[in-house]
């Protein structure tokens, strides 16, 4: 599994890019390219949800990973004060980072 680490106000966060994450998105935008295009993918403005939403699935998915008996999963306002607090650049280039390393090792084990 990959995963990208992130602190924000002294707590870490892990996204993680997996089956179960690609699996929610693909339920929410039909794809998974769909949802690339809405997210600025193509150079278009993005679709600030969709950027939200794919964090949190991703968070979540890291969070309860990491913490399965005890999980609480991130709200969408939380996960978007993450965001904004890391800033929008910073926050496209971690999950630009972990669907990069999650893609990536499925073409090397292919």
């Amino acid at each position: 599994m990959e995963n990208t680490e992130f602190t924000f106000n002294g707590r870490t966060y892990t996204l993680v890019f997996n089956l179960n994450v690609m699996e929610a998105i693909q339920e929410k935008y039909g794809t998974l390219t769909k949802w690339g295009e809405v997210t600025g993918a193509n150079g278009d403005e993005p679709q600030i949800s969709a950027i939200i939403d794919g964090y949190e699935i991703m968070l979540n998915e890291g969070e309860e990973i990491l913490h399965e008996d005890d999980f609480k999963p991130l709200t969408h306002k939380q996960v978007g004060r993450i965001i904004s607090g890391i800033g929008l650049d910073k926050a496209t280039e971690l999950l630009n980072a972990v669907v990069s390393k999650s893609t990536a090792s499925d073409e090397k084990n292919a």
